[in-house]
């Protein structure tokens, strides 16, 4: 019946400090003597230092943590991510490309208006559109065309004209949240290494012991060792779910590359583009640009992968330090067992083509923090929720990362053929295509409320990719063409609008660094 009153927090980085701020945060820590909050992280472990990509929910996540806007551009090398570009993972070919933008559709929930997309786009002469689906329903292709940021400096912080996320500097936001936290949310910091983790009788963690001699005791301990996973994996001996079979990415090359000049254009969306192996991603930060090729070794050979990176980054790659990462696809079986719960990389890693990585980081912590068991009696009611709600959302965003594959007409490569392959797809993706032949994604194809990426997000890389849905039943043709119509002049409207008005990039985030934000 011991109330819950002491948390330790095993390993820094994005996931350690975002875990807490958000409990400190939510239960005012450095104003309340009931709860005490510490984070313990080796001084001999630097962070793996990828994973630039956010989703939107860290805007609400900065304002939990009481970050203005402008600080946090200002200390993280931030900018602004509105999408993700997906350049030759169709065709292969120089013209191939698609968005998953941030936006919904246009009157999403009033109108389905892929159906109407396909039948008043398409070209009598060939099966192609004359307009991509998300250029169709949504403002923000153009936008992300024309180099444009989402909002102008006269926007409030945290608002926006289009919706978006950010690129970052994953190092300096770790470091700015450490000092946020300590100085501002009452969080106590101790460099120091783990050595050992002693339990009680009843199984849980009791205390941890360090080099230095201290012993660390706690009620609920937080696992954020990354990889390593030495409380949830070591300790506990929770097994790894391997999910290389579905999928294949298992090594990743890293490198940050200069620009030409502090002029150069900031692209304000990831750009993902396909490559024999695997794919590039291109992250562009006001100060350097993060490129990464993530491949698999099955289907090539570390010095072909090194070819193509080179290919795609040009002669400034002699001169650039490259980092080889490995990745190991899957998840823990479970993640919060007795007193303690895993958050980050130690409970699992996906290759990082939606930036699901950090916002798993950012559910799971909102989670902990907002249901933190009020004493050991209610933790284990509370770790089964926590466990049923996660390995969903693991699954869902398997299959979600899958989905980006199995469509491509590429057959340049083993890679992309044996990624078709029917063994490969999880049945739950399967019947999802069965059923989207003859109606496009919604809401009630998902049987929960803990979904990471919504129906439209289907809809963007289904019909992004050429994807076709031949509609079985007959509805209010006539209503819903009328709104259809509607609603694509609207976003019409909205792309002439924003493109005349909205800044660059550059433009915008060179006045947050100058100026700063308007306050909300």
């Amino acid at each position: 019946m011991k109330s819950t009153q002491n948390i330790v927090i095993v390993g820094g980085g994005s996931a350690g400090w975002l875990t807490a701020g958000l409990i400190a945060a939510e239960h005012d820590a450095i104003n309340n003597p009931s709860i005490k909050i510490t984070l313990i992280e080796s001084p001999d472990i630097k962070p793996i230092g990828v994973g630039e990509g956010t989703w939107p929910t860290l805007r609400a996540t900065l304002i939990k943590l009481g970050i203005t806007e402008t600080e946090f551009f200002k200390e993280c090398d931030a900018s602004f991510k509105q999408g993700a570009k997906f350049a030759k993972w169709v065709t292969g070919e120089e013209d191939d490309f698609y968005y998953h933008p941030l936006m919904l559709p246009q009157d999403f929930g009033k109108v389905d208006l892929s159906y109407f997309w396909d039948k008043f786009s398409k070209t009598p002469e060939s099966s192609g559109h004359e307009i991509s689906f998300s250029d169709a329903v949504c403002l923000q292709e153009a936008i992300c065309e024309a180099g444009l940021a989402p909002k102008t400096i006269a926007t409030p912080e945290y608002g926006s004209v289009a919706n978006y996320a950010y690129h970052l500097d994953s190092a300096k936001f770790g470091h700015f949240l450490q000092n946020h936290c300590t100085h501002k949310l009452g969080v106590h910091h101790i460099l120091d290494n783990v050595i050992k983790v002693n339990s009680a009788q009843s199984g849980d963690i009791e205390s941890l012991s360090t080099t230095s001699g201290r012993v660390l005791e706690g009620d609920l301990f937080v696992d954020c060792t990354g990889f390593s996973s030495l409380l949830l994996g070591r300790h506990y001996n929770v097994p790894f779910i391997d999910k290389s079979n579905i999928l294949f990415i298992d090594t990743a090359l890293a490198t940050q590359v200069p620009y030409e000049s502090d002029a150069d254009a900031i692209a304000s969306h990831t750009i993902s583009t396909g490559q024999k192996s695997g794919w590039i991603w291109d992250i562009g930060l006001p100060s350097r640009r993060g490129v990464g090729y993530v491949y698999s070794s099955a289907h090539s050979s570390e010095d072909d992968a090194s070819r193509e990176l080179e290919a795609y980054i040009g002669p400034k790659f002699a001169s650039l330090d490259i980092r080889e990462i490995p990745i190991t696809s899957g998840h823990r079986e479970t993640f919060w067992v007795n007193n303690c719960v895993a958050v980050g990389l130690s409970a699992g890693f996906l290759e990082p083509l939606e930036a699901s990585a950090l916002v798993l980081v950012e559910l799971s912590a909102d989670f902990i923090a907002k249901q933190l068991p009020a004493c050991r009696e209610t933790m284990d009611i509370t770790a089964r929720r926590f466990n049923e709600v996660f390995k969903y959302r693991w699954d869902r965003i398997i299959d979600f990362l899958k989905l980006h594959y199995i469509l491509t007409q590429r057959t340049d490569s083993d890679f992309w053929i044996d990624n078709c392959r029917p063994e490969t797809i999880p049945q739950s993706l399967q019947d999802q295509m069965t059923l989207w032949k003859y109606r496009s994604p919604n809401n009630s194809d998902f049987d929960s409320n803990n979904e990471v990426f919504p129906a439209a997000s289907y809809q963007y890389i289904l019909y992004g990719m050429g994807f076709e849905t031949t509609p079985q039943f007959s509805f209010k043709k006539a209503e819903a063409e009328n709104l259809a119509k509607a609603a694509f002049e609207k976003v019409a409207l909205q792309k002439q609008k924003s493109v005349n008005m909205l800044p660059t990039n550059r433009e915008l985030i060179n006045k947050i660094l100058e100026y700063g934000m308007q306050k909300v």
